[in-house]
């Protein structure tokens, strides 16, 4: 039921725009001059043909947390690139991070998937701008992970996430590290 395929590389331009970050229906809508029912059944039809793929906010109850937040990424940054139209070096990109956790999240849900590991994922943020990139919770246990591209970037992970939640782990990934977060 694609009334209006015009909409479609449009709407996917602005996903790729957006990757890593917070999407809203009702801001896409108005980009696009539609309605935030259309684009989010748009987006659950990318969705089910394995274009894009939703991460859901974490919120278990903190009155500060974000709840009904999403962030959508793509299984394939090549798909993303070619839709911005940028092939840089990794090296003169101004968007590396944005590309580093696509990356990283899209790969990470394959790697799950292929060894049969049920996990809910999500992302955490609080209205003060605290921010956990990526969470796995597996048998109720809470994996928390930060990535950055930069190996000698420092990271704290927030104490109003580690002290309300069950973190069982806590990991910075980067470039020097990666290979274990996507083979284990």
């Amino acid at each position: 039921e694609i009334r209006k395929p015009e909409l479609l590389p449009n709407l996917l331009e602005a996903l790729a725009r957006q990757v890593s970050q917070e999407v809203s229906y009702n801001e896409l809508a108005q980009l696009m001059d539609s309605d935030p029912v259309t684009i989010k059944r748009y987006i659950d039809l990318l969705e089910k043909s394995f274009v894009v793929f939703r991460l859901r906010s974490l919120s278990r109850n903190l009155r500060n947390e974000i709840k009904k937040s999403r962030k959508i990424y793509f299984y394939d940054n090549g798909i993303r690139n070619a839709l911005i139209n940028n092939f840089q070096s990794v090296e003169t990109r101004t968007d590396i991070g944005a590309l580093w956790e696509n990356f990283l999240v899209s790969e990470r849900m394959k790697l799950l998937s292929y060894h049969q590991i049920h996990a809910n994922r999500y992302f955490w943020r609080t209205q003060q701008q605290q921010e956990i990139d990526y969470i796995e919770d597996i048998n109720g246990q809470l994996y928390a992970f930060e990535f950055k591209w930069n190996p000698k970037k420092k990271v704290r992970f927030s104490k109003t996430f580690t002290k309300n939640y069950p973190v069982k782990a806590t990991s910075l990934v980067n470039k020097d590290n990666y290979l274990s977060f996507l083979t284990h």
